[in-house]
């Protein structure tokens, strides 16, 4: 880390006060964990550690920054991967983890009351105990938690059947950069009594204001959830499996993921080829299995497609131990090639403009750079890809760092060609704030920026991020 910055004497007391000695933290261990997110261009450098336990120490800690001019970081699971929860110029790490739990449940509203640092794996796992679902999941439900999800509107894998995390917050407690506390929304299935202020912290990565408290929608548990994963031989076929199977069944995922990745994970996990015959691409189906004709109709569907050419081989899950043995060959794909430092991307598009939209982004960074592989998955369902490249083993960090700012700059002048999103579901952080124009109007920045100065007059809350 570079040269550690230190808090005056006064305002470290201060804050020892506010939250307890035990309860702040300046080694230099705990500096890089909490300072830091899933990325790695950003060196951490914070000056501090919080860990708030209540609302109004949240408050006392937001108040006291904006009397000393100090800027504050949100932290929690610290799974994101667009720098939004980097500390990296002395801030003080505002860390959820202690905020943790859950304080109220209504099973005829099918709500639950949670704390910002309750991890979403809990919450799911709550929800299961009520006989009830929380659907918002993605691989780093065991470690993110649910205020993070919030403020980056976290999407995941059962989009196309759910929504994104907006969908299901009802209420939300939040602390603005003001210092002052405001219940929005208070579990209300309608109200419109004037702007809906809580869905301007949904998203807004801590820029207004922190998310304490959530109150969360549940529904009901699926039945028999199965998985389909079938081998298609070119990429525009994948768009035919899915009109195919929409047209006539309620889908609750619908996944993609190359060979290549596919290769990655079966070397690497212990798991094996989904079957025999390899294809290019792969598209993975989940949908409630809750009949026999519901059965019989997906096999139907499913050799529609393999008599029109649009897939080679397929398998079906007989049990939850096949079902998620499925889904890892899609969610082990991040874990898997995060050994090559790759170089990420989430980025979006209409789902009917995908695969000219990946064909034009893989085309591009092949011809700059042919010695770069190139991992691609995603949630077709939602028109969202990942794209994925590999640090050639014998290429320098810096050096690939540096070419894939390059590529940056082509993916997302493709994004404004397609009107597309240069962030599907990671949210802007530092490393995509260069290019929040290539997918929003300097018209809509402005007004962003005007709404960041009504909530946050001094610029204390996470400032450097979404924009300057």
């Amino acid at each position: 880390m570079s040269d550690k910055p230190t808090l005056p004497p006064a305002v470290l007391t201060s804050l020892q006060n506010i939250v307890g000695d035990d309860k702040v933290r300046l080694d230099d261990e705990s500096r890089s964990i909490f300072g830091k997110d899933w990325t790695k261009v950003y060196e951490p450098n914070p000056s501090a550690i919080v860990f708030p336990k209540t609302v109004e120490q949240v408050q006392a800690i937001v108040r006291l920054a904006n009397q000393h001019q100090l800027a504050l970081v949100p932290s929690g699971g610290r799974s994101g991967l667009s720098a939004g929860a980097v500390a990296s110029n002395g801030e003080i790490v505002v860390a959820f983890d202690t905020m943790n739990q859950i304080t109220d449940f209504d099973p005829v509203d099918r709500t639950v009351s949670c704390q910002a640092g309750v991890i979403t794996e809990q919450l799911q796992c709550f929800a299961q105990e009520q006989g009830l679902f929380y659907p918002v999941d993605f691989a780093s439900s065991g470690s993110s938690q649910i205020g993070g999800n919030i403020s980056t509107n976290a999407g995941g894998i059962k989009v196309i059947k759910y929504g994104m995390t907006r969908d299901w917050v009802a209420g939300l407690k939040v602390v603005t950069g003001n210092g002052d506390i405001i219940d929005l929304n208070h579990g209300l299935m309608k109200n419109n009594a004037g702007y809906d202020l809580r869905q301007l912290f949904i998203g807004a990565e801590g820029t207004l204001g922190f998310v304490v408290e959530a109150t969360m929608r549940l529904s009901r548990q699926p039945s028999n959830l199965t998985a389909l994963v079938l081998g298609v031989p070119e990429f525009s076929a994948i768009m035919d499996v899915l009109n195919t199977f929409q047209a006539e069944m309620d889908l609750t995922a619908f996944e993609f993921f190359s060979e290549k990745a596919l290769q990655k994970v079966v070397a690497h996990a212990d798991l094996q080829r989904p079957f025999e015959t390899p294809a290019e691409f792969y598209a993975l189906l989940e949908f409630e299995n809750t009949s026999e004709e519901t059965e019989a109709l997906a096999m139907e569907l499913f050799e529609r497609c393999m008599e029109a050419g649009w897939v080679l081989d397929g398998t079906m899950s007989q049990s939850i131990e096949q079902l998620n043995n499925l889904w890892r060959l899609r969610e082990d794909i991040s874990e898997t090639i995060s050994q090559w430092t790759p170089y990420k991307n989430d980025i979006s598009t209409v789902i009917s403009k995908i695969p000219d939209f990946l064909s034009e982004v893989e085309a591009v960074v092949t011809k700059a750079y042919p010695d770069f592989e190139i991992i691609w998955f995603g949630h077709i369902g939602d028109g969202n890809v990942h794209l994925n490249i590999l640090k050639p083993d014998a290429l320098a960090k810096e050096l690939f760092f540096q070419q894939c700012n390059n590529v940056s700059q082509w993916v997302f002048e493709i994004v404004e060609k397609y009107q597309g999103s240069v962030s599907a579901e990671h949210g802007v952080g530092m490393t995509k704030k260069a290019y929040l124009s290539y997918s929003r109007s300097d018209t809509e920045i402005a007004l962003m920026k005007q709404i960041k100065q009504v909530f946050d007059p001094n610029g204390i809350m996470n400032p450097g991020k979404i924009f300057d």
